[in-house]
Order: structure tokens, then sequence, then C-alpha cells
């Protein structure tokens, strides 16, 4: 006798928490200055700290702003002109309040579709 268990479909994980660097890269790119990195590191690192959301050190800070600002450059929200950073038109839609709200969007569209 073959038994066969009904396999269940799992939801998939997304992890639903704040991205302080990205938020702070944000909040200082769009006051729509241009900024080098240094300087922008710096603003950034001084807004986690008032935030107490500084964790890591900060040299590894350091790497996670500088991985966020070339993932925001790629996405074109963000422009590199040699060595310095600009902030292009959308750069609010980068921030985790709106990146939660597109995924809680989803979540209820997809609820209300399979009812």
């Amino acid at each position: 006798m073959v038994t066969t268990k009904a396999v269940t479909k799992k939801a998939p994980f997304s992890r639903r928490v704040v991205d302080h660097v990205t938020d702070e890269l944000v909040n200082v790119l769009s006051s729509g200055e241009t900024f080098e990195f240094k300087t922008l590191f710096a603003k950034v690192f001084e807004g986690l700290k008032l935030k107490n959301a500084v964790s890591g050190g900060e040299e590894m800070l350091r790497l996670r702003s500088y991985e966020k600002i070339l993932k925001l450059t790629n996405c074109g929200l963000v422009k590199k002109v040699g060595k310095t950073y600009r902030a292009l038109e959308g750069i609010e839609t980068a921030s985790s309040t709106h990146r939660l709200a597109r995924l809680d969007s989803a979540i209820l569209a997809a609820t209300q579709a399979k009812s």
C-alpha cells in the first residue's frame, strides 16, 4: 500500500524590518545636495547615532552604507558623478516605509485574490 502525504504550500517568508541605513541615506540625500561618500557617511553615521541605530562598529557600517549607496545607484535613484552622489527623483521610494507599504498591499491583494 502506497501512502502519500498532502503537501502544504507555505507562504513565502519576507523580512519586514526597517532598514535604518537605507532610510538614513534617503534622508540625507533628499536634501538635494551633492555629497562625496566620506561626507555622506559622516552625516549618515551621525543620524544613526542620534537614533541609537548604530551596530557592528563604524567600519562595518561604512561597508554597509557603501553597499546600499551602490544599490541605490544601480536602481537609478542616485546619480554618481566621479566621486560624488546626488539623489534623483523618486529617492523616497527606497525608504522602508514605502517598501513595507508596497509589501503590505501585495499581501492584501494576494489574500483577496484567494478569497
